[in-house]
Protein backbone atom coordinates (compact mmCIF):
# COMPACT_ATOMS: atom_id res chain seq x y z
CA UNK A 1 0.00 0.00 0.00
CA UNK A 2 1.28 3.60 -0.98
CA UNK A 3 1.51 5.87 2.26
CA UNK A 4 -0.20 8.91 2.68
CA UNK A 5 1.30 11.56 4.14
CA UNK A 6 -0.74 15.00 4.72
CA UNK A 7 1.55 17.73 4.12
CA UNK A 8 0.94 21.75 3.74
CA UNK A 9 -1.51 22.80 0.50
CA UNK A 10 1.23 25.45 -0.77
CA UNK A 11 3.95 22.49 -1.38
CA UNK A 12 1.76 19.89 -2.95
CA UNK A 13 1.83 21.32 -6.59
CA UNK A 14 5.61 22.14 -5.92
CA UNK A 15 6.06 18.67 -4.96
CA UNK A 16 4.52 17.38 -7.99
CA UNK A 17 6.10 19.23 -10.39
CA UNK A 18 9.80 18.42 -8.74
CA UNK A 19 8.54 14.69 -8.71
CA UNK A 20 7.59 14.70 -12.76
CA UNK A 21 10.61 17.25 -13.64
CA UNK A 22 13.43 14.61 -12.18
CA UNK A 23 11.15 11.13 -12.31
CA UNK A 24 9.76 11.79 -15.52
CA UNK A 25 6.22 12.54 -16.51
CA UNK A 26 3.59 9.25 -16.11
CA UNK A 27 6.77 7.30 -14.48
CA UNK A 28 5.95 4.71 -11.63
CA UNK A 29 8.73 6.57 -9.40
CA UNK A 30 6.97 9.79 -9.98
CA UNK A 31 3.60 8.36 -9.51
CA UNK A 32 4.86 6.68 -6.28
CA UNK A 33 6.29 9.86 -4.89
CA UNK A 34 3.02 11.77 -5.85
CA UNK A 35 1.39 9.28 -3.34
CA UNK A 36 3.36 9.26 -1.00
CA UNK A 37 2.84 13.10 -0.78
CA UNK A 38 -0.99 13.54 -1.64
CA UNK A 39 -3.37 13.59 1.18
CA UNK A 40 -6.46 11.27 0.82
CA UNK A 41 -8.98 13.07 -1.64
CA UNK A 42 -11.92 13.43 0.81
CA UNK A 43 -8.70 16.31 2.42
CA UNK A 44 -7.17 17.26 -0.68
CA UNK A 45 -7.62 21.07 -0.58
CA UNK A 46 -7.94 22.46 -4.09
CA UNK A 47 -5.95 25.97 -4.43
CA UNK A 48 -8.93 27.87 -7.16
CA UNK A 49 -12.26 26.49 -4.91
CA UNK A 50 -11.67 29.60 -2.83
CA UNK A 51 -11.35 31.93 -5.79
CA UNK A 52 -14.62 30.95 -6.75
CA UNK A 53 -17.07 31.69 -3.99
CA UNK A 54 -20.79 33.08 -4.55
CA UNK A 55 -20.62 36.71 -6.57
CA UNK A 56 -16.68 36.52 -6.10
CA UNK A 57 -16.31 38.92 -8.76
CA UNK A 58 -16.80 42.20 -9.47
CA UNK A 59 -18.15 43.45 -13.17
CA UNK A 60 -15.18 43.34 -15.05
CA UNK A 61 -14.36 40.38 -17.01
CA UNK A 62 -10.76 39.86 -16.56
CA UNK A 63 -10.30 38.75 -13.66
CA UNK A 64 -12.60 35.60 -13.85
CA UNK A 65 -11.03 35.16 -17.08
CA UNK A 66 -7.33 34.64 -15.38
CA UNK A 67 -9.11 32.66 -12.72
CA UNK A 68 -10.63 30.04 -14.95
CA UNK A 69 -7.28 29.71 -16.71
CA UNK A 70 -5.29 29.31 -13.26
CA UNK A 71 -8.10 26.53 -12.30
CA UNK A 72 -7.75 24.64 -15.44
CA UNK A 73 -3.94 24.87 -15.14
CA UNK A 74 -4.19 22.97 -11.35
CA UNK A 75 -6.77 20.57 -12.75
CA UNK A 76 -5.17 19.35 -15.58
CA UNK A 77 -1.43 19.41 -13.50
CA UNK A 78 -3.27 16.38 -11.11
CA UNK A 79 -4.52 14.66 -13.98
CA UNK A 80 -1.64 13.62 -15.44
CA UNK A 81 -1.09 11.28 -12.53
CA UNK A 82 -4.08 11.45 -10.79
CA UNK A 83 -6.97 11.34 -13.24
CA UNK A 84 -9.48 10.50 -11.11
CA UNK A 85 -8.95 13.54 -8.26
CA UNK A 86 -8.79 15.62 -11.42
CA UNK A 87 -12.36 14.80 -12.25
CA UNK A 88 -13.39 15.57 -8.95
CA UNK A 89 -11.54 18.93 -9.53
CA UNK A 90 -13.56 19.65 -12.34
CA UNK A 91 -16.64 19.20 -10.81
CA UNK A 92 -16.05 21.25 -7.66
CA UNK A 93 -15.27 23.75 -10.62
CA UNK A 94 -18.43 23.43 -12.65
CA UNK A 95 -20.26 23.29 -9.47
CA UNK A 96 -18.59 27.00 -8.47
CA UNK A 97 -18.57 28.04 -11.42
CA UNK A 98 -22.00 30.14 -12.42
CA UNK A 99 -22.58 31.13 -8.79
CA UNK A 100 -19.15 32.97 -8.80
CA UNK A 101 -19.84 34.75 -12.45
CA UNK A 102 -23.29 36.05 -11.16
CA UNK A 103 -22.03 39.72 -10.97
CA UNK A 104 -19.58 39.68 -14.09
CA UNK A 105 -20.77 41.70 -17.08
CA UNK A 106 -20.17 39.21 -19.89
CA UNK A 107 -21.54 41.22 -22.70
CA UNK A 108 -18.30 41.56 -24.41
CA UNK A 109 -18.56 37.66 -24.92
CA UNK A 110 -14.76 36.90 -23.78
CA UNK A 111 -16.52 35.49 -20.65
CA UNK A 112 -18.71 33.06 -22.13
CA UNK A 113 -16.33 31.94 -24.62
CA UNK A 114 -13.10 31.15 -21.68
CA UNK A 115 -16.56 29.26 -19.62
CA UNK A 116 -17.15 27.48 -22.95
CA UNK A 117 -13.62 26.21 -23.61
CA UNK A 118 -13.12 25.72 -19.97
CA UNK A 119 -16.18 23.17 -20.38
CA UNK A 120 -14.65 21.41 -23.24
CA UNK A 121 -10.89 21.33 -21.92
CA UNK A 122 -12.83 19.37 -18.57
CA UNK A 123 -15.18 16.94 -20.57
CA UNK A 124 -12.60 14.37 -21.45
CA UNK A 125 -11.09 14.73 -18.38
CA UNK A 126 -14.37 13.41 -16.67
CA UNK A 127 -15.01 10.94 -19.27
CA UNK A 128 -11.67 9.19 -19.07
CA UNK A 129 -11.70 9.08 -15.18
CA UNK A 130 -11.71 5.09 -14.38
CA UNK A 131 -14.54 5.35 -11.84
CA UNK A 132 -17.04 2.52 -10.85
CA UNK A 133 -20.91 2.87 -11.69
CA UNK A 134 -21.57 4.67 -8.51
CA UNK A 135 -19.70 7.17 -8.65
CA UNK A 136 -20.23 7.99 -12.55
CA UNK A 137 -23.54 8.26 -11.06
CA UNK A 138 -22.54 10.69 -8.24
CA UNK A 139 -20.77 12.83 -10.53
CA UNK A 140 -23.33 12.91 -13.13
CA UNK A 141 -25.98 14.08 -10.14
CA UNK A 142 -24.03 16.53 -9.40
CA UNK A 143 -23.30 18.05 -12.26
CA UNK A 144 -26.83 17.86 -13.16
CA UNK A 145 -27.86 19.80 -10.23
CA UNK A 146 -25.04 22.28 -11.43
CA UNK A 147 -26.91 22.84 -14.70
CA UNK A 148 -30.32 23.01 -13.15
CA UNK A 149 -28.97 25.80 -10.88
CA UNK A 150 -27.32 27.89 -13.73
CA UNK A 151 -29.35 30.79 -13.38
CA UNK A 152 -27.36 33.23 -15.77
CA UNK A 153 -26.68 30.79 -17.50
CA UNK A 154 -23.50 30.13 -17.84
CA UNK A 155 -22.58 26.00 -18.13
CA UNK A 156 -25.78 25.10 -20.58
CA UNK A 157 -22.70 24.10 -22.69
CA UNK A 158 -22.11 21.20 -20.63
CA UNK A 159 -25.17 19.59 -21.40
CA UNK A 160 -23.96 19.09 -25.36
CA UNK A 161 -21.99 16.36 -23.60
CA UNK A 162 -24.51 14.86 -21.68
CA UNK A 163 -24.48 11.96 -23.52
CA UNK A 164 -20.72 11.66 -23.00
CA UNK A 165 -20.47 12.11 -19.95
CA UNK A 166 -22.51 9.10 -19.27
CA UNK A 167 -19.66 7.08 -20.88
CA UNK A 168 -22.00 3.78 -20.77
CA UNK A 169 -25.36 3.45 -23.25
CA UNK A 170 -27.32 1.64 -20.65
CA UNK A 171 -26.72 4.86 -18.60
CA UNK A 172 -27.22 6.93 -21.21
CA UNK A 173 -30.32 5.57 -22.16
CA UNK A 174 -31.27 5.85 -18.68
CA UNK A 175 -30.61 9.76 -18.68
CA UNK A 176 -32.72 9.89 -21.86
CA UNK A 177 -35.79 8.01 -20.40
CA UNK A 178 -35.48 10.48 -17.73
CA UNK A 179 -36.13 13.91 -19.78
CA UNK A 180 -37.89 12.66 -22.29
CA UNK A 181 -41.67 12.85 -21.32
CA UNK A 182 -41.39 16.46 -20.21
CA UNK A 183 -39.52 17.13 -23.79
CA UNK A 184 -42.40 15.01 -25.43
CA UNK A 185 -45.30 16.69 -23.40
CA UNK A 186 -43.68 20.23 -24.45
CA UNK A 187 -43.63 19.51 -28.14
CA UNK A 188 -46.72 17.79 -28.68
CA UNK A 189 -49.01 19.25 -30.66
CA UNK A 190 -51.76 19.15 -28.20
CA UNK A 191 -49.41 21.35 -26.27
CA UNK A 192 -50.08 25.23 -27.57
CA UNK A 193 -47.32 27.00 -25.77
CA UNK A 194 -43.81 27.59 -26.22
CA UNK A 195 -41.54 26.24 -23.29
CA UNK A 196 -38.21 25.85 -22.73
CA UNK A 197 -36.61 22.89 -20.68
CA UNK A 198 -33.04 22.76 -19.50
CA UNK A 199 -32.86 19.09 -19.85
CA UNK A 200 -33.93 19.77 -23.82
CA UNK A 201 -29.76 19.12 -24.90
CA UNK A 202 -28.85 16.43 -22.89
CA UNK A 203 -31.87 14.51 -23.73
CA UNK A 204 -31.13 14.37 -27.17
CA UNK A 205 -27.24 14.36 -26.40
CA UNK A 206 -28.47 10.87 -24.30
CA UNK A 207 -30.22 9.53 -27.50
CA UNK A 208 -27.36 9.87 -29.33
CA UNK A 209 -25.23 8.37 -27.03
CA UNK A 210 -27.61 5.65 -26.24
CA UNK A 211 -27.99 4.43 -29.93
CA UNK A 212 -31.58 5.61 -29.90
CA UNK A 213 -30.79 7.43 -33.52
CA UNK A 214 -34.27 6.98 -34.95
CA UNK A 215 -36.28 7.80 -31.54
CA UNK A 216 -33.76 11.25 -31.63
CA UNK A 217 -34.60 11.87 -35.22
CA UNK A 218 -38.11 11.37 -34.84
CA UNK A 219 -38.08 13.55 -31.47
CA UNK A 220 -36.50 16.62 -33.47
CA UNK A 221 -39.28 16.53 -36.09
CA UNK A 222 -41.58 17.10 -32.94
CA UNK A 223 -39.79 20.71 -32.20
CA UNK A 224 -42.55 23.62 -32.34
CA UNK A 225 -39.30 25.61 -33.53
CA UNK A 226 -37.12 24.52 -36.64
CA UNK A 227 -33.96 25.77 -35.13
CA UNK A 228 -30.50 24.35 -36.49
CA UNK A 229 -30.11 24.74 -32.60
CA UNK A 230 -31.67 21.41 -31.96
CA UNK A 231 -31.81 20.68 -35.75
CA UNK A 232 -28.02 19.92 -35.44
CA UNK A 233 -29.17 16.78 -33.53
CA UNK A 234 -30.67 15.31 -36.42
CA UNK A 235 -27.82 16.28 -38.28
CA UNK A 236 -25.68 13.64 -35.93
CA UNK A 237 -28.75 11.08 -35.65
CA UNK A 238 -28.34 10.75 -39.91
CA UNK A 239 -24.68 10.68 -39.52
CA UNK A 240 -24.97 8.19 -36.74
CA UNK A 241 -27.43 5.91 -39.03
CA UNK A 242 -24.87 5.94 -42.11
CA UNK A 243 -27.35 8.35 -44.39
CA UNK A 244 -24.37 10.88 -45.27
CA UNK A 245 -25.90 12.57 -48.32
CA UNK A 246 -29.24 12.40 -46.17
CA UNK A 247 -27.63 14.65 -43.83
CA UNK A 248 -26.50 16.87 -45.95
CA UNK A 249 -30.11 17.82 -47.04
CA UNK A 250 -31.42 17.49 -43.68
CA UNK A 251 -28.86 20.58 -42.88
CA UNK A 252 -29.47 22.67 -45.72
CA UNK A 253 -33.08 22.66 -45.26
CA UNK A 254 -32.30 24.27 -42.23
CA UNK A 255 -31.17 27.40 -43.65
CA UNK A 256 -33.29 29.90 -43.36
CA UNK A 257 -33.91 33.45 -41.47
CA UNK A 258 -32.08 33.93 -38.81
CA UNK A 259 -30.35 30.63 -39.18
CA UNK A 260 -26.48 30.27 -38.07
CA UNK A 261 -25.41 29.79 -42.08
CA UNK A 262 -21.53 29.43 -40.95
CA UNK A 263 -22.50 26.33 -38.57
CA UNK A 264 -24.27 24.89 -41.00
CA UNK A 265 -21.43 24.93 -43.72
CA UNK A 266 -18.95 24.23 -40.88
CA UNK A 267 -21.18 20.61 -40.53
CA UNK A 268 -21.73 19.95 -43.72
CA UNK A 269 -17.54 20.22 -44.72
CA UNK A 270 -16.44 18.43 -41.88
CA UNK A 271 -18.71 15.49 -42.97
CA UNK A 272 -17.29 15.60 -46.60
CA UNK A 273 -14.17 16.17 -45.08
CA UNK A 274 -13.83 12.91 -43.22
CA UNK A 275 -15.30 11.21 -45.87
CA UNK A 276 -12.63 12.31 -48.20
CA UNK A 277 -14.51 14.48 -50.63
CA UNK A 278 -12.27 17.30 -50.23
CA UNK A 279 -12.95 19.07 -53.40
CA UNK A 280 -16.42 19.08 -53.07
CA UNK A 281 -15.93 20.09 -49.66
CA UNK A 282 -13.68 23.05 -50.64
CA UNK A 283 -16.35 23.95 -53.21
CA UNK A 284 -19.13 23.72 -51.44
CA UNK A 285 -18.58 25.47 -48.01
CA UNK A 286 -14.61 26.29 -48.47
CA UNK A 287 -15.19 29.59 -47.53
CA UNK A 288 -18.46 29.91 -45.91
CA UNK A 289 -16.97 27.56 -43.08
CA UNK A 290 -14.01 29.37 -42.25
CA UNK A 291 -15.13 33.22 -41.99
CA UNK A 292 -12.96 34.44 -39.40
CA UNK A 293 -12.23 38.03 -37.47
CA UNK A 294 -9.94 39.28 -40.02
CA UNK A 295 -9.60 38.45 -43.79
CA UNK A 296 -6.67 37.38 -43.63
CA UNK A 297 -7.45 35.08 -40.60
CA UNK A 298 -10.06 33.69 -43.06
CA UNK A 299 -7.55 32.97 -45.99
CA UNK A 300 -5.18 31.70 -43.36
CA UNK A 301 -8.07 29.19 -41.93
CA UNK A 302 -8.46 27.57 -45.41
CA UNK A 303 -5.25 27.32 -46.72
CA UNK A 304 -4.54 25.31 -43.60
CA UNK A 305 -7.58 23.05 -43.93
CA UNK A 306 -6.82 22.46 -47.37
CA UNK A 307 -3.18 22.01 -47.59
CA UNK A 308 -3.74 20.51 -51.47
CA UNK A 309 -4.88 23.56 -53.19
CA UNK A 310 -3.58 26.63 -54.69
CA UNK A 311 -3.33 29.52 -52.40
CA UNK A 312 -3.02 31.75 -54.99
CA UNK A 313 -6.48 30.08 -56.32
CA UNK A 314 -7.76 29.70 -52.80
CA UNK A 315 -7.15 33.87 -52.98
CA UNK A 316 -8.71 34.81 -55.82
CA UNK A 317 -12.08 32.69 -54.82
CA UNK A 318 -12.06 34.81 -51.86
CA UNK A 319 -11.83 37.87 -54.23
CA UNK A 320 -14.77 37.23 -56.11
CA UNK A 321 -16.21 36.43 -53.07
CA UNK A 322 -16.76 39.84 -51.68
CA UNK A 323 -17.16 42.15 -55.11
CA UNK A 324 -16.57 45.61 -54.25
CA UNK A 325 -14.56 44.78 -51.22
CA UNK A 326 -11.12 43.35 -53.01
CA UNK A 327 -8.76 45.38 -51.47
CA UNK A 328 -9.66 44.24 -48.03
CA UNK A 329 -7.87 40.53 -49.22
CA UNK A 330 -4.49 43.09 -49.55
CA UNK A 331 -3.20 41.71 -46.55
CA UNK A 332 -3.72 38.24 -47.17
CA UNK A 333 -1.97 38.00 -50.48
CA UNK A 334 1.04 39.79 -49.19
CA UNK A 335 1.36 37.01 -46.25
CA UNK A 336 0.28 34.43 -48.84
CA UNK A 337 3.49 35.92 -50.79
CA UNK A 338 1.48 37.21 -53.78
CA UNK A 339 2.74 40.18 -54.11
CA UNK A 340 1.83 41.24 -57.91
CA UNK A 341 -1.65 40.35 -56.69
CA UNK A 342 -1.47 42.28 -53.81
CA UNK A 343 -0.53 45.15 -55.62
CA UNK A 344 -2.89 44.99 -58.06
CA UNK A 345 -5.97 44.41 -55.59
CA UNK A 346 -4.67 47.84 -53.56
CA UNK A 347 -4.82 49.90 -56.85
CA UNK A 348 -8.07 49.56 -57.81
CA UNK A 349 -10.46 48.87 -54.37
CA UNK A 350 -9.91 50.58 -51.39
CA UNK A 351 -7.54 49.64 -48.81
CA UNK A 352 -6.69 50.56 -45.23
CA UNK A 353 -3.70 53.29 -46.13
CA UNK A 354 -1.80 52.53 -42.96
CA UNK A 355 -1.88 48.82 -43.96
CA UNK A 356 -0.10 50.11 -47.17
CA UNK A 357 2.26 52.27 -45.54
CA UNK A 358 3.59 49.63 -43.75
CA UNK A 359 3.75 47.15 -46.41
CA UNK A 360 5.60 49.85 -48.47
CA UNK A 361 7.85 50.63 -45.62
CA UNK A 362 9.02 47.18 -44.84
CA UNK A 363 9.34 45.47 -48.36
CA UNK A 364 11.01 48.95 -49.51
CA UNK A 365 14.45 47.26 -49.47
CA UNK A 366 13.73 44.03 -50.46
CA UNK A 367 10.98 44.16 -52.83
CA UNK A 368 11.21 47.51 -54.00
CA UNK A 369 8.83 47.34 -56.68
CA UNK A 370 6.25 45.89 -54.55
CA UNK A 371 6.85 48.57 -51.80
CA UNK A 372 6.33 51.43 -54.90
CA UNK A 373 3.10 50.04 -55.56
CA UNK A 374 1.97 49.78 -52.40
CA UNK A 375 3.11 52.99 -50.98
CA UNK A 376 1.86 55.25 -53.79
CA UNK A 377 -1.63 53.43 -53.51
CA UNK A 378 -1.80 54.77 -49.98
CA UNK A 379 -1.72 58.02 -50.70
CA UNK A 380 -3.96 57.59 -53.33
CA UNK A 381 -6.59 56.31 -50.74
CA UNK A 382 -5.66 58.90 -48.56
CA UNK A 383 -6.39 61.81 -51.35
CA UNK A 384 -9.80 60.32 -51.25
CA UNK A 385 -11.13 60.07 -47.89
CA UNK A 386 -10.23 56.83 -46.40
CA UNK A 387 -8.46 55.84 -43.38
CA UNK A 388 -9.56 56.22 -39.59
CA UNK A 389 -8.43 59.79 -38.48
CA UNK A 390 -5.19 60.42 -40.30
CA UNK A 391 -2.45 62.72 -39.16
CA UNK A 392 0.41 64.46 -41.38
CA UNK A 393 2.45 62.24 -39.87
CA UNK A 394 0.78 59.47 -41.81
CA UNK A 395 1.07 61.01 -44.57
CA UNK A 396 4.59 62.08 -44.43
CA UNK A 397 5.34 58.50 -43.65
CA UNK A 398 3.73 56.96 -46.44
CA UNK A 399 5.76 59.21 -48.52
CA UNK A 400 8.80 58.24 -47.60
CA UNK A 401 8.24 54.74 -47.96
CA UNK A 402 7.34 55.77 -51.40
CA UNK A 403 10.96 57.76 -52.09
CA UNK A 404 13.27 54.68 -50.34
CA UNK A 405 11.57 52.11 -52.71
CA UNK A 406 11.91 54.70 -55.76
CA UNK A 407 15.41 55.44 -55.21
CA UNK A 408 16.06 51.98 -55.03
CA UNK A 409 14.64 51.37 -58.29
CA UNK A 410 16.67 54.14 -60.05
CA UNK A 411 14.36 56.85 -59.98
CA UNK A 412 14.76 60.79 -58.78
CA UNK A 413 13.48 62.67 -56.04
CA UNK A 414 11.55 64.54 -59.23
CA UNK A 415 10.42 62.11 -61.04
CA UNK A 416 9.20 60.32 -57.57
CA UNK A 417 7.34 63.17 -56.90
CA UNK A 418 5.59 63.80 -59.82
CA UNK A 419 4.79 60.29 -59.41
CA UNK A 420 2.70 61.18 -56.59
CA UNK A 421 1.64 64.46 -57.11
CA UNK A 422 -0.65 62.15 -60.13
CA UNK A 423 -1.34 59.86 -57.37
CA UNK A 424 -3.14 62.82 -55.13
CA UNK A 425 -4.76 64.77 -57.64
CA UNK A 426 -8.30 64.28 -56.82
CA UNK A 427 -11.09 67.32 -57.04
CA UNK A 428 -12.19 65.89 -52.97
CA UNK A 429 -11.85 68.45 -50.83
CA UNK A 430 -10.68 65.95 -48.83
CA UNK A 431 -7.67 65.59 -51.24
CA UNK A 432 -6.25 68.88 -49.89
CA UNK A 433 -5.47 67.39 -47.16
CA UNK A 434 -2.50 65.22 -48.62
CA UNK A 435 -1.27 67.84 -50.71
CA UNK A 436 -1.31 70.45 -48.39
CA UNK A 437 0.87 68.12 -46.45
CA UNK A 438 3.20 67.27 -48.77
CA UNK A 439 3.07 70.25 -50.50
CA UNK A 440 2.51 69.76 -54.10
Amino acid sequence: MRPKVLVPQATLLVAFALAVQYLGEGSAASADVFHALVAPMSTYKWLFAPRFRRNAFGWRSDKPIERIKEALAEIRQVARLEPVLAAEGAIVFLEKLSPALMGVDSSSGSLGTAVNRAIETLVPLLVQADVDLATRQRWLDRLWEAIEEDEMPYIEHLADFWGELCTRSDIASEWADRFLPILQRMWSPQETAFGYFQGTDACLSALLAAGRAEELLALVEMAKYKSWHTRRWGFKALLALGRKADAVRYAEASRGLNAPEGQIAQACEALLLNSGLVDEAYARYGIEANQKTTYLATFRAIAKKYPSMDPAAILQDLVKSTPGAEGKWFAAAKDAGLLELAAGLASYSPTDPLTLSRAARDYAAKEPKFALAAGLSSLQWMARGYGYELIAMDVSQAYQAVLASGRALGFSDEEIRNLVSAVVATPAATGNFVQRVLKL
